[in-house]
């Protein structure tokens, strides 16, 4: 059984011959540093990189990749090295220091000599580092253990060799970075950018220039299985095809990203999809407004010149307001509607193409789908569109290991479409929402890796769960009545408990046999119905530290209901992802200025699909048990 760590747990290792492997969104340096009992390195001949890439006991490749198997052999490592540290490091670019923070999370995994994985870390919440200790081997009582470390420096390989006690630590990360990638690597560019620049408003003899092309798009096929692929804005741009020019722009094709897997190439495709259509969105409706202006200011000039306030002349001098106004107005429809065909089109090509976590249900993938060995980079949890092309949605994925819980909302809120639907149906769409939501969850995370608790103190959600319980994915049966509720927050909390108390202990090593290293989500219904005040705020606790350790929270409930509660839980809200069963433009983006309307993910009508996928989840899951 593989187990899936987090941040400061460990496993026991079943033999001392094995294999690390990574995989990165992008060109790293692999390393590995050989440490004394306190973690220290004597010297350089205890670091193994590229310029020296074989060591007692360990052998690293000798160039970046985003790929990489390390050998290392435990026994044939001399007997004062008590610690081996796999390192991770991103080539400079040539725009500067690259960041971990900028793209996918790395993936690290130890398999043992028949090639099946032992553990599986996946690195998250990396922000401005360029190098990070991914994992650990240790020796502790005579026996090797494997520790989910992710400590990363933000100064980069030299910090982090100077804090393992490395001798002279700038001057080797500059050889390790040299004797990597003597020519230097670009940089990749941002998965979503931190900021996103205004758009420049446009004057009458640019708007039909203006481009709507998000610099970390690449035109062009999709890059080689074989070969780096070059980040976005490190070459001559093309030129920006002419607006009576339709063909000048390539066709759509399927995984057309950076990425070095297909996963992760249609994960950056589809929130490049997202980027273009919030600019395009945005230059449009600068463009209206600007033209808008124009127009209200040379009305203004018109009214203020005697001469021209009445007469033939300022009839005149209107008319040729107006015209130029809709000339501007055409102009910007022209480019706008131009581009919606390329992401229209691009969109017919992609949909189809995405594997199971992207895909909406009525998606055929799902009809072959079977548990994955690793999970994804994200999840979908939904489709999201503009006002003006209802019909173009882009997939809303969210990167897993979930780093917010989900509130699905059963209340009428600020959805339009809610005020249409009685109390008891908005309710059980709401419920619909969040079994669906959960079977995705379940279907895309490898077999045993995620278990599921339902709280339903009233038992008013059977029908809704049938799907859940029938086909026995759920860890435990769902809790009733408040005392179920009470044993089953218990339980979780005394689980991050215990996992925070390892963590900042570093005594992983000493968490019960047998722990579950599996990741938690609790499903809660009917909140907060079977909720005393003890329950509530271990709600919230679990809210606001589960993430971290691996437990997440999917809530299905009303806040008016909870209104009894005032501000006490007004934190619980806050740090919950809100998503709606009905339509509704609650998603705000800063570079368009508006609210993206978000619809949930649908079963189509009649459709046994939930049920098919929650079977074979069912049946891993006993494969892997047995």
């Amino acid at each position: 059984m593989t187990a899936e760590l987090v941040r400061g747990q460990n496993h026991p290792l079943p033999d001392t011959r094995l294999e690390l492997r990574v995989s990165a969104g992008h060109p790293v340096v692999a390393g590995a540093t050989l440490g004394d009992e306190q973690g220290r390195v004597a010297d350089a001949e205890w670091i193994a990189h590229p310029g020296a890439p074989a060591r007692p006991g360990v052998e690293v490749p000798g160039e970046a990749a985003a790929e990489h198997r390390i050998a290392v052999d435990l026994a044939a490592l001399p007997d004062t090295v008590h610690r081996l540290s796999l390192l991770l490091a991103l080539p400079p670019g040539p725009a500067g220091p690259v960041r971990f923070g900028t793209a996918a999370a790395p993936f690290v995994s130890v398999a043992d000599p028949a090639g099946a994985a032992v553990v599986t870390y996946t690195i998250t919440g990396l922000d401005r580092e360029s190098a990070l200790v991914a994992l650990e081997l240790y020796r502790r009582q005579g026996t090797w253990k494997v520790r989910a470390v992710g400590q990363g420096y933000e100064g980069g390989l030299a910090d982090l060799l100077a804090d393992q006690g490395a001798p002279a630590a700038a001057e080797l990360a500059a050889a390790v970075l040299d004797a990597a990638a003597p020519a230097g690597l670009p940089a990749p560019p941002p998965l979503v950018p931190e900021t996103a620049p205004a758009d420049p408003a446009p004057s009458s003899s640019s708007a039909t220039t203006i481009s709507y092309a998000h610099p970390g798009r690449r035109t062009g096929p999709p890059p080689a299985a074989s070969a780096p692929t070059p980040a976005a804005g490190t070459g001559a741009a093309p030129p920006p095809p002419s607006a009576t020019d339709p063909e000048a722009r390539p066709a759509p094709v399927a995984g057309d990203a950076t990425g070095w897997t297909m996963d992760e190439r249609l994960y950056n495709q589809v929130w490049g999809m997202f980027e273009d259509l919030a600019r395009s969105a945005a230059a449009y409706r600068s463009a209206r407004d600007f033209a808008d202006h124009r127009l209200d200011r040379a009305i203004d000039q018109v009214l203020a010149d005697p001469a021209t306030r009445s007469g033939t002349s300022g009839d005149a001098a209107r008319a040729a307001a107006h015209a130029h106004h809709e000339e501007l107005m055409s102009r910007a429809q022209e480019v706008f509607d131009r581009d919606l065909a390329q992401l229209t089109a691009e969109s017919e090509v992609v949909e189809p193409a995405l594997p199971p976590a992207y895909a909406r249900w009525d998606n055929p993938v799902w009809h072959a789908h079977r548990a994955p060995e690793e999970p994804p980079m994200a999840v979908r949890l939904g489709d999201l569109h503009l006002p003006e092309r209802p019909g173009l949605r882009i997939p809303f994925l969210v990167r897993l290991p979930l780093e917010r819980g989900l509130w699905v909302d059963s209340g009428r809120g600020r959805a339009s479409a809610a005020g249409l639907l009685d109390e008891a149906e908005l309710r059980r769409l709401a419920l619909d929402s969040a079994v669906a939501h959960t079977a995705r969850l379940l279907a895309t995370h490898p077999a045993g890796t995620l278990a599921v608790h339902v709280l339903d103190p009233a038992d008013s959600g059977a029908a809704a769960f049938a799907p859940l319980v029938e086909t026995g994915v759920l860890a435990t049966p769902p809790a009733r009545g408040a005392a179920g509720v009470t044993a089953a927050l218990t339980q979780l909390t005394e689980r991050v408990d215990l996992l925070q108390m390892a963590l900042r202990g570093d005594a992983s090593e000493d968490l019960p046999p047998g722990f579950d290293p599996a990741r938690q989500l609790l499903v809660v219904h009917d909140f907060p119905h079977g909720f005393d005040d003890r329950a509530v705020n271990r709600l919230r606790y679990l809210a606001d530290e589960g993430p971290s350790v691996g437990v997440h929270l999917l809530m299905v409930a009303d806040r008016a209901d909870a209104a009894a509660y005032g501000p006490v839980l007004d934190p619980l809200w806050r740090s919950l992802l809100r998503l709606t069963p009905v339509p509704d433009d609650h998603l705000a983006d800063p570079w368009v200025g508006h609210a993206w309307t978000y619809e949930p993910p649908t079963v189509p009508p009649g459709s046994a699909v939930l049920w098919q996928v929650l079977g074979q989840v069912a049946e891993a899951r006993r494969r892997n048990l047995g």
